[in-house]
């Protein structure tokens, strides 16, 4: 029951959750990652477009992680380089929550949808977990970079400064 009325509104659920995602960042860049449709000009926009629609239509089936975590990729990629909190960056799935009550209106609260309402939550919630571990792993890979990149520089200070006192 529950899955066609989501299939039926899916269109306004993944529209309504694209434009509470975009808001998430500062004014700005949310209004031009919104009116901007060209993905080349703007391809953090449409990679958050088409990945929400992915997801969503991934979260209405089998939910395979595997598939689950190619599809998330791409955003928190992107809101891993950017001046997101862990919190923030994943934030956006519970977005999808009250996007849902909302187009659902009287009837998520009714008998059997309401029941398959908090089992589909719970999807969201297992979404949610997995962006957290793709998030950190991509926070883990920038340390990484980081700390090679200083060690690189450090080298070559080094060896600089070696050459300096042996003239």
């Amino acid at each position: 029951m529950l899955r066609d009325l989501l299939l039926e509104k899916r269109g306004a659920i993944v529209q309504q959750w694209g434009h509470l995602t975009l808001a998430t960042y500062p004014a700005d860049a949310g209004r031009f990652l919104r009116e901007e449709k060209d993905p080349f000009a703007n391809p953090v926009g449409s990679t958050i477009a088409q990945v929400l629609q992915s997801v969503f239509g991934e979260m209405l089936t089998e939910m395979r992680p595997d598939r689950l975590r190619t599809l998330l990729d791409g955003v928190v990629r992107i809101r891993s380089v950017q001046d997101f909190s862990p919190s923030q960056a994943i934030g956006f799935i519970f977005l999808l929550k009250p996007v849902i009550r909302e187009e659902l209106g009287k009837a998520a609260g009714e008998g059997q949808i309401a029941k398959e309402l908090l089992e589909f939550e719970a999807r969201i919630d297992q979404v949610a977990l997995l962006a957290f571990d793709l998030f950190m792993q991509c926070r883990e890979q920038i340390f990484e970079i980081r700390v090679k990149e200083l060690r690189a520089g450090n080298e070559v200070a080094l060896r600089m400064l070696a050459r300096d006192r042996g003239k």
